[in-house]
């Protein structure tokens, strides 16, 4: 039986023409137009095509990109400002900084100086733990994505094995922590895990995140699985050996097209969230 395609790209667009509709509701109503504020540090090409990206996304469902381009000589003192100067300004809705910045700068301080209501990328420490404990907070932008995607194709979650190939404070980790509160059993390796085979051969859901291309093997895992891949590397691999897998596991994220496109995708829906937010206080007042 052929595997089920999540397929981000479609999940995207249809989810793009809801946040258009939202967008319009939001001018309509309050009288102004839902604001993400990008940061970009320096000159990285990869990084501004990224931000590029963003851009491009709110553009197409009528809101607003504000780019804030910083120099490379930019301080931590000084990107601290900037992020402080948008935290206070009321037409900004979520605030981006786009990850790496130059190594001299205090990243992670300048990611929690993001307010939480503005947090729309899920980046603060102080979001993760609200999130991780079922509080109020954005979700971090991919895994949020990938726990959308997941949803969208009525995939059953609670007291399934998952199992989370990758640590990092962007992915590994918070999707370990979206995947426990919908009931899910979690075991988080990484690419040191001994054994990771055995692992992931008594995985019922299986999550991506070490980095590394093609670095899972098809014969780790089993079969009627959910395969969720969120790398990508040069050459369209991801972290999965993928081609060996589609006519055995439940269903299989295409790398490209699976997970990447949420990611941008959930950014902007978040940003949509808290813009609707801030039109009910408007509304109150």
């Amino acid at each position: 039986m052929a595997a089920v395609i999540l397929d981000g790209k479609a999940l995207a667009q249809k989810t793009e023409q809801e946040l258009q509709q939202r967008v319009d509701a939001i001018k309509s109503r309050s009288g102004f137009n839902p604001i993400l504020a990008t940061i970009l540090v320096g000159s990285d090409p990869a990084s501004a095509t990224y931000v590029k990206m963003k851009g491009n996304a709110c553009e197409r469902i009528g809101m607003q990109s504000l780019k804030v381009v910083l120099p490379d000589t930019t301080t931590t003192e000084a990107l601290l400002g900037k992020i402080a100067a948008l935290n206070a300004d009321p037409k900004v809705h979520g605030i981006l900084l786009q990850h790496p910045v130059p190594p001299h700068i205090d990243e992670r301080r300048c990611f929690d100086a993001i307010a939480l209501e503005k947090d729309v990328d899920g980046v603060t420490c102080l979001g993760f733990g609200r999130m991780s404990m079922g509080g109020s907070a954005y979700g971090c932008a991919t895994p949020k994505g990938i726990m959308r995607l997941l949803e969208a194709y009525k995939l059953p979650l609670a007291g399934k094995h998952a199992v989370v190939v990758g640590r990092s404070p962007i992915l590994g980790k918070p999707i370990a922590m979206m995947l426990l509160n919908a009931n899910a059993t979690v075991t988080i390796c990484h690419s040191r895990t001994a054994q990771l085979g055995q692992h992931l051969k008594q995985a019922d859901i299986v999550v991506a995140a070490v980095g590394k291309p093609e670095f899972i093997k098809a014969d780790w895992i089993k079969n009627d699985s959910v395969v969720v891949d969120a790398g990508y590397h040069p050459g369209g691999l991801g972290d999965i050996e993928l081609d060996p897998l589609h006519g055995r596991v439940a269903a299989l994220t295409p790398v490209p097209g699976g997970v990447g496109p949420m990611t941008i995708n959930t950014l902007i829906s978040q940003t949509v969230d808290s813009a609707e937010k801030a039109a009910q206080r408007v509304g109150s007042n």
